[in-house]
């Protein structure tokens, strides 16, 4: 199976929700935006975490630092999508399938520690799910699993930043460094960029003019901006802010598990080598006309970004 395929068969079957007038937003951004009675918008994701693809299989089970980055990375990937919308977290639900024989001590340690990171960013464990998995005999046993629903509110000002209204001659911009995320641990460690998000939804001239936080790698995530936003991405290569311990540029576009913020911002609305609370901002690239999709810029010509990424489908290397 391929995690691209499936989404745009999902984006097909649910493309119409015109009829459905609390939808304002549906599959194919990073939260879904809903209308409540009184008007105002909500926003909602959902996001899961699977042992052996998006954590690596728990050896010791009793390990209570083994168990905060597991729970704390449930919680922030749905919190970083609340981000990549400009957005402020408010709640949590979570689910869990814990696999036969996973010792309730541990189980008690996980839950503690996802509850503490909610309630870290805002957005209190106000209830969810519990299921324990089959026993399957002498099969390879079943993973943990984990689902967090984070519910958020957009900015007051600038309302949900969408992943489809980047324009042409808007400069591309990210958070932070890239590369290496998963190898190094910082795919457990991340701090979602939700201040930062906020900060240049308040600044005048300035606000994203598109958004999405990168999970996927740069290049496949910077291509569903492009191809949402019918616009062609060009990323010059030379600009990318690589974490040390990240050489390639090829596996700093292609790593994913990042989840710095990429945005399009107005030209000139942004000085070079700006920072928000000690995260710099780095322009990478550019919106120009042209067929839709990213492209990235390197010594010897241009590449097809849309394949650089990480496909959920696919075991980690």
């Amino acid at each position: 199976m391929i995690e691209s395929d499936l989404l745009r068969h999902i984006y097909s079957r649910t493309a119409d929700l015109s009829r459905f007038g609390q939808v304002v937003v549906g599959p194919g951004d990073d939260c879904a935006v809903l209308r409540a009675p009184s008007g105002d918008h909500l926003l909602l994701t959902v996001d899961q975490v699977v042992e052996g693809r998006h954590f690596e299989a728990i050896a010791d089970p009793s390990k209570a630092r083994v168990l905060d980055g597991i729970g704390r990375k449930a919680i922030a990937r749905s919190i970083s999508d609340i981000a990549a919308m400009g957005g402020t977290p408010t709640a949590t639900l979570a689910t869990a399938c814990l696999p036969p024989g996973f010792p309730q001590t541990s189980a008690d340690e996980l839950f503690d520690r996802m509850h503490a990171w909610a309630l870290h960013w805002g957005a209190p464990l106000i209830g969810g799910d519990i299921a324990m998995g089959p026993d399957l005999g002498n099969s390879a046993k079943p993973p943990l699993l984990l689902t967090t629903t984070v519910l958020g509110v957009p900015h007051a000002g600038r309302g949900p930043v969408l992943r489809s209204t980047a324009q042409v001659g808007d400069e591309l911009w990210v958070t932070g460094r890239l590369g290496n995320s998963f190898a190094s641990g910082r795919h457990l460690s991340f701090e979602p960029r939700v201040a930062e998000a906020r900060w240049l939804c308040s600044r005048a001239g300035a606000e994203p003019t598109a958004m999405i936080d990168l999970s996927d790698g740069l290049g496949r995530d910077a291509d569903r901006i492009a191809r949402a936003s019918q616009v062609r991405i060009e990323i010059d290569a030379r600009l990318l802010p690589l974490h040390p311990d990240c050489t390639d540029r090829r596996r700093g576009v292609s790593d994913g598990e990042d989840y710095e913020l990429l945005f399009t911002a107005s030209p000139g609305s942004l000085a070079e080598g700006a920072s928000i609370n000690a995260v710099p901002l780095t322009r990478i690239g550019r919106i120009v006309a042209g067929p839709a999709g990213a492209v990235i810029r390197t010594d010897t010509g241009l590449l097809d970004a849309s394949g650089l990424g990480w496909d959920h489908a696919d075991p980690r290397p």
